[in-house]
């Protein structure tokens, strides 16, 4: 009775939500919550004192991020399915032991006579396969594809890992930018209220003079804890594309140090045939196309007959013991071999339609490898077009802040001669910090742009082949 109000009370845990109107929870929903807590995390130490560097960080998010671990044993158990696929080449040996005793009462004449039994066995079960007409080189095939498959999916997480580091980081690296632009605006708004502060006590300016310049460097201080907080989610998206805690401290590479190029040497036509010759997405298209034709040829096979050996020899032991009489034995080898020729003659139509269901597959297959082709000329084409764009805004950026430096340092100097007023002055302090803040995203956007356009061809990944699994 106690086993069957276990089962009861388990199968009332986990019964649906009694309404729709409050949350749902149970006595099982605790034991969940303890096993998620004995889940192992993942969780790696980094550095804090170290710099590091975009390369530095791709390692660590190859090595730790857990989605590479998903694909890696992805792979590995569709390698290990190819490997139960290359099993039926071979033949099937099974062996057991028997044993088993019997009294029967045997009536001869006008009595009953009890006697004992008993037969102990070994036998062994041999089975092979001789020809299927390529059934199972269809399911080889079949299977060898799609393990090319889950390689190429493997290979395809790297490069969205990579990115998604290189994104994450590039972000990073705009925040901090972002944060000096902002503070260097902060000391010009402090600089245009000190000077404004001095000539009201020197009698040369008015109060709303210093009013405005402190609305500007109030303006500024805001503008700064802005970036500030945007430089910590910065920060926690990169931790968690390492595969570590968001709260993880890194320090990062800055921005000056990086070498940013001017233009990019390679034609759009040949980058595009770059993407289209080593996408892993695609080559994975590519291998389930190999896979359906594989099983295309599985499906021609069961209209062919299939010829099996079967041999089952036995080594058997029997002993007998009959009323009135001595015990008796004897031993020696039995079991059989037989050919078996399976030739299906009518099957409803199944084999027909199993073919034409395989046909269609691989068709679709081929238009989804036509559509991939498709879609990745056309994201090579706008990652291309933004890298160029992104090569003109920076030229751009860099004359805008040289203009706008030049412009506040005259606009200042100027108001502490008495030849400009106030608002000119800060019109230049703000000028001045948009130009410094689209420089820092002109720098960065090249390098993001970079990256798009490598995650876009591929070359991402082909960069980082020296690692065969995670």
């Amino acid at each position: 009775m106690a086993i069957h109000l276990q089962w009861a009370n388990t199968a009332l845990a986990q019964r649906a939500p009694a309404s729709p109107d409050r949350p749902w929870h149970a006595p099982v929903e605790e034991r969940i919550e303890a096993d998620a807590k004995n889940v192992p995390a993942s969780r790696f130490a980094v550095d804090p004192a170290k710099t590091y560097s975009l390369p530095d960080l791709i390692d660590l998010a190859e090595t730790h991020n857990p989605d590479t671990r998903i694909a890696w044993q992805r792979a590995r158990s569709q390698a290990a399915a190819l490997g139960v696929a290359r099993s039926e080449l071979y033949p099937t040996l099974a062996a057991a032991a028997l044993s088993q005793v019997d009294r029967p009462e045997a009536f001869l004449v006008n009595r009953f006579y009890r006697q004992t039994v008993g037969d102990f066995q070994v036998v062994l079960d041999l089975n092979y396969t001789i020809f299927d007409f390529g059934a199972r080189s269809g399911r080889i095939d079949a299977a060898s594809a799609r393990t090319l498959a889950a390689n190429f999916a493997f290979n395809d997480t790297h490069r969205k890992i990579i990115y998604a580091v290189e994104e994450a980081y590039y972000q990073l690296l705009a925040a901090l930018g972002q944060e000096e632009a902002a503070r260097a605006s902060l000391r010009n708004a402090q600089t245009v209220q000190q000077a404004a502060e001095a000539r009201l006590n020197g009698g040369l300016a008015s109060l709303p003079d210093v009013l405005e310049a402190k609305s500007a460097a109030a303006q500024a201080e805001y503008e700064l804890q802005a970036v500030l907080g945007n430089e910590q989610i910065a920060r926690g998206n990169l931790a968690t594309a390492l595969g570590a805690s968001p709260a993880t401290a890194i320090r990062a590479q800055p921005l000056a140090e990086i070498s940013i190029p001017e233009a990019i040497a390679d034609t759009v036509e040949r980058v595009i045939d770059r993407a289209l010759a080593h996408r892993p997405d695609l080559l994975e298209h590519v291998a389930q196309v190999r896979a359906a034709n594989a099983t295309v040829k599985e499906a021609r096979a069961a209209f062919y007959p299939s010829l099996t050996f079967s041999g089952g020899p036995i080594a058997q032991s029997l002993y007998g013991l009959q009323q009135t009489f001595p015990w008796g034995h004897t031993a020696g080898m039995a079991g059989g071999l037989s050919l078996n020729l399976n030739w299906a003659v009518f099957d409803g139509g199944a084999r027909r339609n199993k073919l034409a269901q395989a046909k269609a597959e691989v068709q679709a297959n081929e238009a989804q490898v036509n559509s991939a082709r498709d879609q990745i000329a056309d994201e090579v084409w706008a990652a291309y077009s933004n890298l160029n764009t992104a090569f003109r805004q920076r030229q751009a950026a860099v004359a805008l802040l040289e203009s706008a430096n030049q412009s506040y340092s005259a606009a200042l100097e100027s108001y502490n001669y008495g030849v400009r007023n106030l608002l000119d002055v800060t019109a230049a302090q703000r000028t001045l910090a948009l130009a410094q803040s689209a420089d820092v995203l002109a720098r960065t956007q090249v390098l993001a742009s970079l990256a798009d356009l490598a995650f876009t061809t591929g070359d991402s990944v082909r960069a980082n082949t020296t690692r065969s699994r995670p």
